[in-house]
C-alpha cells in the first residue's frame, strides 16, 4: 500500500474495510488511491489538501506526487503555492526576458530547478519547482547579490522545457554575437542581409527542425524575443529563441530566398525556394503575415520522399487499402479523400497518383499549390491573378484529353459540377473535401448543389481519415488505463488487452509520442448504396447499408491501433468520435 493512502487509514480519514472491498475487486495497489475517490470513499480535493499539508510542514517531498498520475502536479503546486502565499506562474503565458536567465550558470539552474522570470527595481522574481528548499533558494540568491530573491512557483516540466530552450539559445550563442558584431560593421540594409553569419543562422534554424522531424517552421517577433518554433508531429513546439535585434536581419534574409519584396511589411505575401539540408533537397513555402511586432514567418517544409510514400506504408489497415486500390482501378468515377485540414489527405493523394502514374496513361493535376513534384504527371498550378482557378483550370484540361484527374481540393459549386461531369465522361477523377467522416460527404455535395442522381452515378468511393500520433519506440512502457474508460469501450477492447504510453524521452523530445500515421475509413459506392443516394436516402440508411457491407469506420480502425500498441487510447479518443 502507498504511503498516502496508509497515512490516511492511520489518520482515519478512510477505513480498512472500505481497502479491503476494493482489493477483493483485484484493484491493484498502484490504482487503490485514485479508486477510493472515484468510489466516493474520500474526495479528491481532501486529498490535495492533505498532501499539501503533508508537504508544507515536510513530512513529504514534492516529488511523491510523481507517483500518482491523477494528483496533477498543476492542481498541487497552485494549491500549495495558495497555503504559502506565493506566486503560481504559468510560464507559457509570459513573454520572457532570456538575458536574465544568463547571469546565473546553466548547471545551478537545472539542478537547483529554479529559473528567472523578471526583475524589478526591487526584486528579481524567480520560480522554483520546490518553493521550499531554502539551501536553493540561497545557491541561487548568491548570483543576484543586490536584490532580493521573489519566490514564484511553477511546474517542473515547465521549469525543465525553459532551462532545456536557454541550453539551445547557449548554443548559437557565439553565432549570434557574429551576427551582431557583422551588422554593427556593415552600414548599408543590402549588405546586412548578405551578412555570411545569417545565412548560417538560417542553416542552423533549417537544419535543427528538419532533423527534428518538423512539417512546419515558424519565425514570430514577439515585443522582447524572436521565436522559432517547429511543428513536429502535428505539433508545435520552440526550438530557439532569440533576442529582437536578430529578427529584422533573418527575416529579410528568408524574404530574399524566397523572391519576396523585402520592403512590403504591411500585406501578406506567398514565395518558395529550395535548399539543401544534409543529404536532401527539401522545397520550402513561404508565407508572411503582419502582425502587431513585424511578420509572422511560416514556412511549409516539402519533402520530395514524402511524396513517394505507397499507401500501404501510410498506416492503412489491409481491408482499407484493398478497397481503395479497387476504387482506383475504377476506369471512371469519383474518389474524394476528406478530413480537416492537416489530416495527410494530400499525402494521401499523392499516394494514390503514385499507383496510377504510367507511361501508358496522361493524368493531370490541378492545385493550389503544387506540393510536390512527380515525373509523369502533368501538374497545373491555380492563379487566381489570371483567372485561372479550379474550375477554369479544369475545363481546359478536359480539352488536354486525360486519362486521370487530380484536383487538389474541391471548394465551390462549379468545381465540384465539373469534376462529376468528368467523371460521368469516362475519366477518373480524385479529390478532397472537407468532411468529418465518409458518409458526410454525399449530403455535403448535394447541400453544394448538385442532384442526388448525379452523384450516385459518379461517386466511386470515398476515404475519411485523420492523423494520430505513434507511441515513442524508445520509451514506450504498458500502463493500466483507467477502469472507467474499459467499462465505456468494452465492445472495442478485448480481455486482457496491454495498453501502452510514452514515458517521454530525448529521443522524442519528451512528448512520449515519435512519428505519425493515419486512421481511416473507406466507404465504396456499392449498387444497393448508390440506389439510396439516387433515391435521397438519409445518412442513417447509408450507415445501415454500409455496415452489411463490412464498414469499418475510423473509430474502431483507431482502436485496433491502439490495442495493436502502435498509439494511445487517449490519442484516439482526441481525433476520433464513436
Amino acid at each position: 500500500m502507498d504511503r498516502i493512502t496508509l497515512d490516511l487509514l492511520e489518520k482515519k480519514h478512510i477505513t480498512q474495510q472500505q481497502i479491503d472491498r476494493l482489493t477483493t475487486r483485484g484493484i491493484k495497489n498502484e490504482v487503490l488511491l485514485e479508486t477510493l475517490t472515484k468510489v466516493g470513499a474520500v474526495s479528491i480535493n481532501f486529498v490535495k489538501r492533505f498532501v499539501v499539508e503533508q508537504i508544507r510542514i515536510g513530512r513529504y517531498e514534492i516529488s511523491i506526487i510523481k507517483n500518482f498520475p491523477f494528483l496533477s502536479e498543476h492542481m498541487i503546486l497552485e494549491y500549495l503555492s495558495e497555503v504559502l502565499e506565493l506566486r503560481f506562474i504559468d510560464l507559457d503565458s509570459l513573454d520572457m526576458d532570456y538575458r536574465l536567465a544568463e547571469r546565473a550558470p546553466l548547471a545551478q539552474l537545472k539542478r537547483y530547478g529554479a529559473l528567472p522570470i523578471s526583475q524589478s527595481e526591487l526584486s528579481v522574481t524567480i520560480a522554483f519547482t520546490d518553493p521550499l528548499d531554502i539551501q536553493a533558494q540561497e545557491a541561487i540568491q548568491r548570483f543576484f547579490p543586490r536584490k532580493p530573491l521573489e519566490i514564484a512557483v511553477a511546474t517542473e516540466k515547465q521549469i525543465q522545457a525553459y532551462l532545456f530552450k536557454i541550453e539551445i539559445k547557449d548554443s548559437v550563442r557565439d553565432l549570434v554575437e557574429s551576427i551582431r558584431k557583422e551588422l554593427n560593421s556593415i552600414g548599408t540594409l543590402e549588405e546586412q542581409q548578405e551578412a555570411s553569419s545569417i545565412l548560417q543562422l538560417i542553416d542552423v534554424i533549417l537544419k535543427t527542425t528538419i532533423n527534428g522531424r518538423a512539417s512546419d517552421i515558424h519565425i514570430e517577433p514577439t515585443e522582447k524575443n524572436c521565436v522559432v518554433r517547429a511543428r513536429i508531429d502535428g505539433k508545435l513546439a520552440e526550438v530557439f529563441i532569440f533576442d529582437k535585434d536578430i529578427y529584422p536581419p533573418l527575416v529579410s534574409r528568408i524574404k530574399l530566398l524566397a523572391n519576396l519584396d523585402i520592403a512590403e511589411r504591411r500585406k501578406p505575401q506567398d514565395g518558395r525556394f529550395s535548399a539543401r539540408v544534409g543529404d536532401a533537397e527539401f522545397d520550402f513555402r513561404l508565407s508572411t503575415l503582419p502582425i502587431m511586432y513585424g511578420e509572422s514567418i511560416v514556412m511549409r517544409v516539402l519533402d520530395k520522399s514524402k511524396a513517394m510514400v505507397k499507401l500501404e506504408d501510410a498506416g492503412m489497415d489491409v481491408n482499407g487499402y484493398n478497397k481503395l486500390v479497387h476504387a482506383l482501378q475504377a476506369p471512371f468515377g469519383l474518389l474524394l479523400v476528406t478530413g480537416p485540414t492537416g489530416s495527410g489527405k494530400t499525402t494521401t493523394l499523392y499516394g494514390a497518383l503514385n499507383e496510377l502514374r504510367s507511361v501508358e496513361e496522361k493524368i493531370i493535376t490541378v492545385e493550389d499549390p503544387v506540393e510536390y513534384r512527380m515525373n509523369l504527371i502533368q501538374q497545373v498550378q491555380v492563379n487566381a491573378k489570371v483567372g485561372l482557378s479550379f474550375a477554369a483550370a479544369l475545363r481546359s484540361i478536359l480539352r488536354q484529353d486525360p486519362d486521370k484527374i487530380m484536383i487538389g481540393e474541391i471548394r465551390d459549386h462549379e468545381t465540384l459540377e465539373i469534376a462529376i461531369k468528368a467523371a460521368l465522361t469516362g475519366h477518373l477523377v480524385i479529390s478532397t473535401l472537407h468532411t468529418n467522416d465518409a458518409v458526410s460527404a454525399i449530403p455535403r455535395m448535394v447541400d453544394m448543389g448538385i442532384k442526388p442522381y448525379l452523384i450516385s452515378g459518379a461517386l466511386v468511393a470515398v476515404q475519411a481519415q485523420r492523423l494520430i500520433r505513434k507511441i515513442c519506440t524508445h520509451c514506450k512502457h504498458s500502463v493500466e488505463i483507467p477502469e472507467s474508460l474499459k467499462h465505456d469501450y468494452q465492445q472495442y477492447i478485448p480481455e486482457d488487452t496491454v495498453f501502452y504510453e510514452g514515458a517521454g524521452c530525448r529521443e522524442c523530445n519528451g512528448s512520449g509520442y515519435m512519428g505519425r500515421e493515419m486512421i481511416s475509413e473507406v466507404l465504396p459506392i456499392s449498387e444497393e448504396i448508390s440506389s439510396i443516394i439516387a433515391n435521397s436516402g438519409s445518412k442513417e440508411e447509408l450507415l445501415e447499408q454500409a455496415a452489411k457491407e463490412g464498414f469499418v469506420n475510423m473509430f474502431v480502425n483507431g482502436m485496433q491501433k491502439a490495442i495493436d500498441g502502435v498509439t494511445t487510447i487517449e490519442e484516439i479518443l482526441k481525433v476520433a468520435k464513436e
